[in-house]
């Protein structure tokens, strides 16, 4: 199953790399805002065949796509580009993200970023690895910690980065919005960062990181710090060691909301 779905995202690399900073790049923007470029609509298409050539009776969750219920406890979750944006812009932080879950249950993940030539893959049970090597989360303190954020579109979660924002240099040396969770929860995965928080994001921005977070050795909890599950989309991820600030922090947001 990993094998397939590393297969599958350097696949869509290719077709990737053909459109990233070209003239033939269009953008269309989309009702909630985000944009779609055909370079998405491809990766995703490819993506889907590859897989369903392994596996036909699996089902899918797909960003563009939308979802495909075959009655299969297994399912595919793809982002095409998470990080359009900066994709479309010629930032080189995005990358083509595969999870394979069953029950709800991330069993497989692949996060590949042709440009940077990085991929970050996890099966459970089995670690975590960035090109073949294995990877730990890191034990870096809260004084010396970086945490980055990854929110929705909606008005109400973008508020919320805002008040996480103005708390934050209290809890953490430093902070970070990069426009791409999933590679935002590799960099945690691999000891670039030490934390992560998602406000309301959808299951294909998060569904491979988590696992690939919690293979390396992390912690994931929701904003309360009960045990995380799969289908809550508002949870903080660490290195365990500032989990508790973390915590804190998310406390603190809250409180300014109910001003």
């Amino acid at each position: 199953m990993l094998d397939t779905a590393i297969k599958a995202a350097k696949e869509g690399g290719i077709i990737l790399e053909k459109y990233f900073q070209s003239s033939l790049l269009e953008r269309k923007l989309k009702d909630d805002k985000t944009i779609v470029t055909q370079a998405d609509e491809e990766i995703e298409k490819r993506i889907i065949e590859i897989i369903k050539k392994d596996y036909p009776d699996h089902a899918f969750l797909a960003e563009e796509s939308g979802s495909k219920d075959t009655g299969s406890s297994y399912a595919w979750i793809i982002d095409p580009i998470d990080g359009t944006r900066n994709f479309a812009n010629g930032i080189p932080i995005f990358a083509i993200v595969i999870a394979l879950v069953k029950d709800d249950e991330p069993l497989v993940s692949a996060t590949y970023n042709p440009i940077t030539n990085d991929l970050f893959c996890a099966e459970k049970g089995k670690g975590a690895f960035w090109n073949g090597r294995k990877i730990l989360v890191s034990n870096q303190q809260a004084g010396k910690a970086m945490i980055t954020l990854g929110p929705s579109q909606k008005p109400e979660d973008k508020a919320m980065l805002h008040r996480y924002f103005s708390h934050a240099r209290q809890y953490v040396n430093a902070f970070r919005y990069l426009g791409s969770a999933a590679l935002e929860l590799c960099y945690l995965a691999r000891g670039g960062t030490e934390g992560f928080i998602s406000i309301g994001l959808s299951k294909w921005d998060y569904a491979a990181g988590a696992l690939l977070v919690l293979e390396a050795g992390g912690q994931i909890t929701d904003f309360d710090g009960r045990p995380w599950t799969f289908a809550q989309n508002y949870f903080l991820a660490s290195n365990g060691v500032i989990h508790p600030q973390l915590l804190d922090l998310t406390r603190a947001a809250k409180m300014e909301s109910k001003k």
